[in-house]
């Protein structure tokens, strides 16, 4: 069919693609119709919400979309320009169905979509994408009933009220804070929630550009943090933000500008949700510090490991009624949150722990900092299930060593653990690795990478 090239559009959590040969109106167009037939099957609502990120390209996509979903009967209620967890937000309040249109981190040449059901709950390869794939290349027909109506509603103010509702910032004391939005939808939404509280915000790269002419919009890349880490120490604020490009992750940067673990904010959201709701359960992905779990079973919660993925933190979140949950990607999911993942709500909630007490968020943070983490390295190799089979031949040898196969290859010693995955959007091999010594980080991390490159 034309404008589908590629096998690899669609991923395990979303589809995403090249905007001159991949992700173009006729795809969109298909993707539409072929969403509302599932949904009709799935008995969802009749009335998709659709948003849209900043990208040049997202405004026409959209509207081939929503073509696409009225041609089959469906209405559409359009939402502008959103950031991801906006969308989420209007999926959940109006319980209808949701598309967001963004390629999230990826550069300013690839665009996308996020789909979800009604109360915002995710759909991926398990849950719906493959059926929507497979009607997306055979096609699927139109439906007899009458065209459905498109109409638009603003809900950035009913987003912000509800994310206000949600953490108690109003009695903080004043902050200095520089964000990053990255020419990302940060620009767009953070301005109407900062300034209601205390704080006085130094803004870096707010203009919405989608070619990301700064740098790029991945907060998980260090290289993409030195500016925010430059502006909090010329400025002397108490906390840096970063966002990426459709606003759904946050990272911190401390007061003398160093980059914060996200198992660090998890271990600290976390704490903060079970003081609230005590004795709940908290998701946290494998390759999370094991600070994370020690944590949640010091503050009299249960510790759930996850698969990596928002579409298995989010069904395990609701299978299991947990209160929060918190991927090292930088993805904060929360239960009042429809169990959606929200990087604003995240950065709420390290606003208003650091508000709320007097020491800079470096000493704050300094009881959920246990370990020593390499942070994620990728490797492209040939043949990643050769590489997994000579990894845990030689590990599942020694003595005191214990593996799982819930995501890849995990394996655990006492004073150390890693884990070995392939990548769910790209022909990558990703190494975790996490000890209790800087010195045993790098003699395994050496190791396992000796094994993956060879």
């Amino acid at each position: 069919m034309s404008g589908f090239t590629s096998p690899d559009i669609f991923k395990a959590y979303d589809i995403r693609g090249l905007v001159e040969n991949e992700i173009t109106p006729d795809f969109a167009f298909r993707v539409g119709l072929a969403f509302a037939r599932f949904l009709e099957q799935e008995r969802e609502p009749g009335t998709i919400v659709i948003g849209e990120d900043m990208r040049p390209s997202s405004p026409l996509l959209a509207d081939a979309f929503s073509a696409g979903v009225s041609s089959n009967g469906m209405d559409v209620i359009r939402i502008g320009l959103a950031s991801t967890d906006m969308l989420y937000f209007a999926s959940g309040k109006l319980n209808m169905p949701g598309a967001m249109f963004t390629a999230s981190h990826n550069p300013a040449e690839y665009n996308g979509i996020k789909l979800c059901k009604s109360g915002a709950r995710p759909i991926g390869k398990e849950s719906g994408l493959v059926a929507i794939e497979r009607d997306v290349i055979e096609g699927s027909p139109i439906s007899m009933r009458s065209v459905g109506r498109e109409s638009r509603r603003n809900m950035l103010v009913e987003y912000v009220e509800h994310l206000l509702s949600l953490v108690d910032v109003m009695q903080i004391r004043p902050l200095k804070i520089v964000i990053d939005a990255g020419n990302g939808m940060a620009g767009y939404t953070s301005k109407p929630v900062f300034e209601r509280l205390n704080v006085e915000v130094i803004e870096l790269f707010f203009e919405l550009d989608g070619t990301f002419p700064n740098h790029d919009a991945n907060p998980i890349d260090p290289t993409n943090l030195r500016d925010l880490q430059k502006a909090v120490l010329k400025h002397k604020a108490d906390i840096g933000l970063a966002f990426d490009g459709d606003a759904d992750r946050c990272f911190l940067v401390d007061e003398k500008g160093e980059i914060v673990n996200p198992s660090t904010l998890t271990g600290l959201i976390a704490a903060r949700e079970l003081s609230k709701y005590p004795k709940s359960s908290v998701i946290y992905n494998l390759i999370s510090s094991r600070s994370v779990a020690e944590i949640v079973n010091e503050n009299g919660g249960t510790a759930i490991r996850s698969r990596v993925g928002h579409s298995y933190i989010k069904k395990l979140m609701a299978d299991t009624g947990a209160v929060f949950g918190g991927e090292h990607s930088g993805h904060f999911y929360f239960r009042d949150f429809w169990c959606a993942d929200s990087g604003m709500l995240a950065a709420l909630h390290a606003v208003a722990a650091l508000g709320t007490q007097a020491t800079p968020l470096s000493k704050l943070l300094k009881k959920y900092q246990r370990y020593f983490a390499s942070g994620e390295i990728n490797s492209t190799v040939s043949d990643p299930a050769s590489i997994l089979a000579r990894v845990e031949e030689l590990y599942g040898k020694k003595a005191g060593v214990t593996l799982d196969h819930l995501d890849g290859l995990t394996v655990e010693a006492e004073a150390w653990w890693f884990n070995v995955r392939s990548s769910n959007t790209e022909p990558l091999l990703r190494l975790n690795v996490e000890a209790k010594t800087g010195a045993r980080l790098e003699r395994v991390r050496d190791e396992v990478l000796g094994l993956i490159r060879g």
